[in-house]
C-alpha cells in the first residue's frame, strides 16, 4: 500500500499582469474587468488580490479534485479521440453566469477548503505514470488563475503531456499570447452572439471574446473548438444562430468544430425549460448551412450529430455514441475515399478509453484512482 502524502511545493504566491495607479490603487491587467484594488482586497474572480505592491494568486497549487474524463467530455473531438484526460480546477470565475452548472466550483468564496494541494510539476509526473495523454484545465475558467496554469502545462509538455484549456475566453491580450503559447488545445466557449445576452447573462463583453477567439485561432498553434449552450428563451432564436455560424465561416474557417449543447436547469435559472433535443437539431442545420463541416451536439444523445464527416466527400470518418467510439475510418489522418485530412490532431489508432469518468487521488509520485 502506498502512504499517502501531501504534495506541497514551497514558494511565494506568484502574480503577473498588473500596473500601479496614480491614485494608489494596483490594477489586474489578466482580464477585461481591470479590477483596481487597494491593499487586502480581492478582485471579482475573489482568487486575485492585492498584497503589498502585487496581485498575487491565492490559489496558486490548490485544486477542487480531480477526475480521469474521455477528451470528448472536454469537448474535444478532433484531438487524439478515444483518449483520457486527467482534468481538474480550482475555485472562483471571472465571469458570472446565471447559467452555470458548475457554480458551487466557479462562485466559490471559500478556496481555503479547497480538497487537494498540487504543484505543477507533481500534477505533470502523476499524468505521466497514470499515461493519460492530456491534463486539462476545466471546471472553473483556467484563465483566473493562468500562473498555476501555465506553470503546470509548462511541466506537462517537458514530459510529453498536453495541456488544454477549457475556458469562455475573457482574457485580456496583455496576458492571452503567454497563456495560450503553452496550450496544445482550447475548447472556447461562445456562449451567445448578441452583446445584451453577454452582458446580463455573464456580465462579460462580446467583442472581447470574438477578439480573443480569433486571435488564438489565427496566431497560436492550439487547435481549437467551440462550444455554445442553447438556452430556450435566450440564445436560440435562428438569427442570433445565423449570425454566430456565419461569423465562425467567414473569420474562422469552416471546418473549426462547433458543439452546440443542452441547457438544463441551474443556479439562477432553475425556472428556465432544458433544451429540446429539436432545438438542438435546429441549431446544427442552421450552422451546417452557413457551411460550416464539423457541427455536434452535446448532452443529448444522438449518434449522428456525435458522428465526424469528411469535410471532402461526406464520409462518415469517426461514428460515437455518447463517448465511446464505435468506428474510426481514418488513414494517416485522412479519409480513406478522397484522402482529404481531418482538420484536428489524429492517432493512427483511436484511445480505447471510453466513457469512464473516474475521481482520483494526487500522492507524492502518483495518482490512484
Amino acid at each position: 500500500m502506498m502512504r499517502r502524502t501531501e504534495i506541497t511545493e514551497e514558494t511565494e504566491l506568484p502574480g503577473k499582469w498588473f500596473h500601479r495607479l496614480e491614485d494608489g490603487r494596483i490594477q489586474c491587467d489578466l482580464c477585461p474587468r481591470n479590477c483596481r484594488l487597494r491593499e487586502g482586497q480581492k478582485g471579482y474572480c475573489f482568487v486575485r488580490e492585492r498584497c503589498g505592491e502585487r496581485i498575487v494568486l491565492a490559489t496558486w497549487g490548490r485544486s477542487s479534485g480531480f477526475c480521469i474524463d474521455p477528451i470528448e467530455k472536454k469537448p474535444l473531438n478532433h484531438f487524439y479521440p478515444g483518449t483520457p484526460v486527467l482534468s481538474f480546477g480550482t475555485a472562483g470565475c471571472n465571469l458570472g453566469c446565471k447559467f452555470c452548472q458548475n457554480h458551487e466550483i466557479s462562485s466559490a468564496r471559500q478556496w481555503d477548503r479547497l480538497a487537494q494541494s498540487a504543484a505543477p510539476t507533481q500534477i505533470a509526473t502523476a499524468a505521466q505514470e497514470i499515461s493519460v495523454r492530456a491534463v486539462a484545465f476545466t471546471y472553473n475558467d483556467p484563465v483566473i488563475y493562468a500562473e498555476y496554469a501555465i506553470d503546470t502545462a509548462r511541466a506537462c509538455r517537458a514530459r510529453g503531456i498536453h495541456p488544454i484549456a477549457v475556458t469562455a475566453g475573457y482574457i485580456s491580450p496583455k496576458a492571452r499570447g503567454e497563456f495560450f503559447s503553452v496550450m496544445d488545445a482550447a475548447n472556447i466557449d461562445l456562449k451567445g452572439f448578441n452583446e445584451d445576452f453577454y452582458w446580463h447573462l455573464t456580465g462579460a463583453h462580446l467583442t472581447n471574446i470574438l477578439d480573443n477567439i480569433a486571435w488564438v485561432v489565427h496566431n497560436t498553434s492550439t487547435w481549437v473548438e467551440l462550444t455554445t449552450l442553447i438556452i430556450p428563451g435566450y440564445n436560440d432564436d435562428r438569427a442570433q444562430l445565423q449570425a454566430e455560424c456565419e461569423w465562425i465561416a467567414r473569420e474562422l474557417g469552416t471546418e473549426i468544430p462547433l458543439h452546440f449543447t443542452a441547457f438544463h436547469p441551474d443556479h439562477k435559472m432553475l425556472d428556465t425549460l432544458p433544451t429540446p433535443l429539436q432545438t438542438l437539431r435546429t441549431a446544427r442545420e442552421i450552422a451546417l448551412e452557413a457551411g460550416l463541416k464539423h457541427v455536434y451536439l452535446g448532452n443529448v444523445h444522438d449518434p449522428e450529430a456525435d458522428t465526424t464527416y469528411c469535410a471532402g466527400c461526406g464520409k462518415a470518418l469517426i461514428r460515437r455514441d455518447w463517448y465511446q467510439l464505435r468506428e474510426y475510418n481514418l488513414v494517416a489522418g485522412k479519409c480513406p475515399d478522397c484522402g482529404k485530412a481531418l482538420a484536428g490532431h489524429f492517432d493512427s489508432r483511436p484511445g480505447t478509453w471510453g466513457s469512464r469518468s473516474c475521481p482520483v487521488r494526487l500522492y507524492r509520485s502518483a495518482a490512484l484512482f
